[in-house]
């Protein structure tokens, strides 16, 4: 007996008429939310209580999502964006919103956080720390994709929900080193034999120079090297090819070059840092969320300070001149290896420096667990301190400050610090490291 095959779903089809409506709220992604037929609609490039026009991209029984293509009653919030390419790029979704409004968004998406996921509030609000709009990233990877309909190559983020680079002349986020010239560097590649098997490109600014580094999938030609040279050499930059794993670069131009570097503390702590590390994408604000956290740290010269999730030494190396001893951990060991570099170049000699996994049990057991602290700082990635958290009670630290790139971990971990570690929250913000992008990147304190 045949089987029958089951049927296949038919897509939904979707309106093609645009509907009109008032934006009742903004979701944390900064998309205006609606309600139509007994649905809750997420509209991108819609600002609360505007009368919008949009036409539907997703349409689901209970939910709907969908894009404004005309703006009736335009919020007071709206500003025209900086970029010809916003709507269709991924890089950013907050162009169309006025500055002071994305802040008071991601304020207001980690105080929320804070309150229904960690149920706590800070005793005080933290002023904001901002800094240049435009021009600020000085790390990215930009995707790279030859065309044939076009018969020429892509170069940029990729398209908002798609796979397919955006075509854009510049990048108005990017460091003008590279932003102002992306057209360029997509004609130098679409001139190379290997056009085809170059995926992406990552970029790395330091103050001393700044780092393209060519992904590519099969052996380079001669002829190609030659090109990616000379283009390298006319605009200042430096080239490395990458065949193989992200720490197998070949230096293309120029010939010798130093290490790349940024400095923090008033310029007294440099930071050596090879392109694919781990650093933070805007410097500007890196040296500002650095001097936030001395002050808020309170140190003295007696203090012992343990910075855990530490990498490269970014906080552990300035922190290191404001108290008697600092212990960083850190879960990758090249990292740690580069942190203790980092501390020898800049004469530092009450740091130490410790590889362990702090997503493992295994950190019970180790001896610098079992110490005492004065002050922790927590420096997480995006899947937060809670593993960690559950030692720093018998720490005896009396201050936790804990810097965030996501504030739903925050709030978690920040709801056991407080209501089962007996710590309080006295302080919260929110720093705009990623402007025009509903990314939030804050910094809480917690005191005994």
């Amino acid at each position: 007996m045949r089987q029958s095959t089951p049927r296949r779903k038919r897509k939904k089809r979707l309106p093609e008429e645009p509907v009109e409506v008032t934006i009742e709220s903004l979701s944390d992604e900064g998309r205006g939310i609606a309600h139509v037929d007994g649905r809750t609609v997420f509209i991108d490039q819609a600002l609360a209580g505007e009368r919008v026009r949009f036409k539907y991209t997703r349409l689901t029984s209970k939910i709907a999502e969908g894009r404004a293509v005309e703006i009736i009653d335009a919020s007071v919030d709206r500003v025209e964006p900086g970029c010809p390419a916003f709507g269709r790029c991924g890089g950013c979704s907050l162009q169309h919103m006025d500055s002071r409004a994305q802040i008071a968004l991601k304020q207001g998406t980690l105080l929320k956080h804070l309150r229904h996921i960690g149920n706590v509030e800070p005793e005080q609000v933290l002023e904001p720390i901002t800094g240049e709009q435009w021009g600020y990233r000085s790390k990215a990877r930009l995707g790279v994709r030859y065309v044939a309909k076009k018969d020429r190559v892509l170069v940029g983020f990729r398209e908002r929900g798609s796979s397919f680079i955006t075509e854009t002349e510049r990048c108005e986020i990017l460091h003008p080193d590279i932003g102002r010239i992306i057209s360029s560097l997509a004609d130098c590649i679409s001139g190379l034999e290997l056009k085809r098997q170059i995926p992406q490109i990552e970029v790395a600014i330091g103050e001393n120079q700044s780092v393209l580094v060519i992904r590519h999938l099969v052996p380079m030609p001669e002829d190609d090297r030659n090109d990616l040279a000379a283009f390298a050499e006319k605009h200042g930059l430096t080239f490395m090819l990458q065949a193989g794993s992200p720490e197998e670069l070949e230096l293309l131009w120029p010939a010798t070059t130093e290490p790349l570097f940024y400095t923090v503390d008033d310029s007294s702590v440099a930071i050596e840092f090879q392109p694919g590390d781990f650093t933070q994408v805007n410097n500007r604000i890196n040296r500002k969320m650095i001097s936030r956290t001395v002050e808020l740290l309170q140190l003295d010269g007696d203090d012992s300070v343990l910075d855990l999730f530490c990498g490269l030494g970014n906080f552990t190396l300035p922190l290191s001149k404001r108290c008697a001893d600092i212990t960083g951990v850190e879960g990758s060991l090249d990292m740690v290896r580069k942190a203790r570099t980092n501390a020898e170049h800049n004469g530092i000699g009450n740091a130490e420096f410790h590889y362990a996994d702090l997503y493992s049990d295994e950190i019970r057991d180790m001896p610098w667990i079992k110490q005492q602290y004065d002050k922790i700082l927590l420096d997480p990635p995006r899947s937060g301190a809670a593993e960690v958290i559950a030692y720093i009670k018998r720490m005896n630290a009396e201050r936790v400050v804990y810097v965030s790139c996501h504030p739903a971990t925050l709030a978690r971990d920040a709801g056991v610090l407080v209501n089962e570690l007996g710590y309080r929250l006295t302080q919260a913000g929110v720093m705009d490291m990623f402007p025009h992008t509903a990314h939030v990147e804050s910094i809480a304190v917690f005191e005994l």
